[in-house]
Order: structure tokens, then C-alpha cells, then sequence
């Protein structure tokens, strides 16, 4: 998916740009979906690509939806070696938006722990 960045700073709100094209992070405990419980699906705010289901969310304390799988293909992974430490940045396979990080800290099934910024996803409940 190619855009301009001006098309798509006139497509996200500022935190999400920020976010989602800037690699930035939002304020721990600040986005409504760390406390979305329903069934559902949450999809990238850039592009709207599933990203991850609500099944698959678990309440890590750490302020930011954490999730133990993504759907199949959504979630690309970097390196990241900002701020003096080594992380695998994962981003939206689709439109490349930065989602969060993910970790191996997290339950089992996997043992992962995606820590996604809640601004960089909406949510789609079940029907």
C-alpha cells in the first residue's frame, strides 16, 4: 500500500500518524481498546488489514493491548536498536504502519507478547 505522507497525515488523526509512520509510542494506560473485552477483531487504523482477535488478547499490566498471536500474515517484523537496546518491531504486513513490539514474556500458547499501541488499532466487534 504507497501513500504520500501528506496523504497519509490527512488520513490519521496526529497520534496516529505519530504512531503508525513515526515509529513513536502513546502514553501507557491511554488508549480505550487496553479495556475492550468483546468479541471481535482489531484491524490496523492505517490500512484496515485484521491484525489480531480478540481471543488472542490477555491482560499483560503493561498499559498497552498485548496479544499472544497475530492473524496468519498480518504482522511484519524489524530489528530495532533504538534507544540502546535490541527489539523486534512489528509493523502491519500490508501498509508497513508501526504497531508496538513484540516480546517472549508472554503466556502460552506462544510465549509472546505483542505490545501493540492502542491508537494504531480500531476495533470491529462481533456481530
Amino acid at each position: 500500500m504507497e501513500k504520500s505522507d501528506e496523504e497519509w497525515r490527512r488520513a490519521l488523526t496526529p497520534q496516529q500518524y505519530a504512531v503508525l509512520r513515526g515509529h513513536g509510542t502513546e502514553m501507557p494506560g491511554s488508549c480505550a481498546l487496553l479495556e475492550e473485552h468483546r468479541e471481535g477483531t482489531f484491524r490496523c487504523a492505517g490500512c484496515a488489514q485484521d491484525l489480531f482477535v480478540a481471543g488472542r488478547k490477555f491482560e499483560s499490566g503493561t498499559g498497552w493491548p498485548s496479544f499472544f498471536a497475530p492473524l496468519e500474515g498480518a504482522i511484519g517484523t524489524t530489528v530495532d536498536r533504538a534507544y540502546g537496546m535490541t527489539r523486534t518491531e512489528v509493523h502491519c504486513s500490508r501498509c508497513g504502519g508501526h504497531l508496538g513490539h513484540v516480546f517472549e514474556d508472554g503466556p502460552p500458547p506462544t510465549g509472546l507478547r505483542y505490545c501493540i499501541n492502542g491508537v494504531a488499532l480500531t476495533f470491529e466487534p462481533s456481530s
